[in-house]
């Protein structure tokens, strides 16, 4: 008799890993613009400079939401 290896739950569901994945990306892209503000800045163009600290500003608040989402996800396991 030939006996399978016992399957073992993910410790992590889809969903807690997606909102980590997303938040993970989000977290980079923040990090990754200080680069292109700096970039902007030194080829002196103040409307590239004002849209990437848009763009950083928008990826901060989507953070904190998915950060509120995935807190939830844990804690319940669905929204």
């Amino acid at each position: 008799m030939v006996q399978s290896a016992p399957k073992t739950q993910n410790p992590v569901s889809n969903l807690e890993y997606d909102f980590i994945t997303v938040l993970h990306n989000k977290a980079e892209a923040i990090k990754a613009y200080e680069t292109y503000i700096n970039d902007a800045q030194q080829a002196g163009s103040q409307p590239c400079v004002e849209l990437f600290e848009k763009l950083r500003e928008s990826d901060i608040e989507y953070v904190q939401e998915i950060r509120r989402h995935l807190q939830e996800v844990m804690q319940k396991g669905k929204m």
